[in-house]
């Protein structure tokens, strides 16, 4: 999630179309006739690279190579649909998913190299895997501690890693179902810690989100700001106060907690 520092970057950095990015519904348009949007090679040359190499889009959303960003870019800047009715991530008109069985085993490790915050990591993966998990009896994060010394993504005896970083561009940042397992990870900046409103269990339980295949909610069109792209499916009724739902993107809630709503979203798409 690049939850920033200051709502007021956020809006420059939709304003251009930059690093995350998180842009009006109204810039969404073809860099062919006569706007601003800026073009491919532009686009890509100001989208961050993060330390594993992938390009970081829709502030905390990993895009694995350049191929990639170029079909993120083409759906981007082409006309926007507009769908009513939490939403999934979907690739190829596909629900962006984990199996049954693999949904209710999502293990991971917490990198020792967090140091003296280890605990703290440890305890807010928890209590933000569990707002999803009381939502849904389908839905299972394990914790497998024995793999915290070797927590990597080349790690398999997890399907996810949870490591620190060090960067200015995003609090944390996930993974969808369909990336790559080499990018399935959760990365932390210490920022999360002075985050305000936005808590650590809140802020890991919008990444786990991710995690598990949901979108963010202000790229529908109710949203009125932050399109993103149309690569997604309804499960529910609008919510501007969703934990998947920046607040400077016209959120109603400012402490990322979850909604009703947000749990008949996990229901719909899992089973309860």
């Amino acid at each position: 999630m690049r939850l920033t520092r200051t709502l007021a970057l956020a809006a420059t950095a939709a304003a251009a179309l930059c690093i995350g990015a998180v842009i009006p519904a109204a810039a969404a348009t073809s860099p062919d006739n006569g706007s601003d949007v800026p073009t491919f090679q532009e686009f890509a040359a100001s989208t961050f690279r993060d330390v594993d190499g992938s390009y970081i889009v829709n502030g905390d959303e990993v895009i694995s190579n350049r191929g990639e960003l170029r079909k993120f870019y083409d759906v981007l800047v082409g006309p926007a649909t507009p769908i009513d009715g939490l939403i999934v991530n979907t690739v190829s008109g596909t629900d962006d998913k984990w199996s049954a069985q693999q949904v209710g085993n999502l293990t991971y490790c917490v990198s020792t190299a967090f140091g003296t915050r280890h605990a703290d990591v440890v305890n807010a993966m928890a209590s933000g895997a569990a707002l999803w998990e009381a939502a849904s009896s389908k839905i299972k994060f394990q914790y497998v501690s024995s793999a915290d010394g070797n927590c990597t993504t080349r790690n398999k005896s997890v399907v996810f890693s949870v490591e620190p970083v060090q960067t200015t561009q995003y609090i944390a940042r996930a993974f969808f179902p369909s990336t790559p397992d080499r990018q399935q990870n959760v990365l932390i900046d210490d920022s999360i810690w002075s985050s305000g409103s936005w808590t650590p269990t809140n802020i890991l339980g919008h990444e786990l989100g991710h995690v598990l295949g949901f979108r963010h909610e202000h790229t529908r069109p109710e949203s009125g700001t932050c399109f993103e792209d149309n690569n997604w499916r309804p499960l529910t009724p609008y919510d501007s106060a969703s934990i998947m739902h920046y607040p400077q993107c016209n959120g109603s809630s400012d402490d990322l907690s979850m909604t009703s709503t947000d749990r008949a979203g996990i229901v719909a798409l899992y089973g309860n």
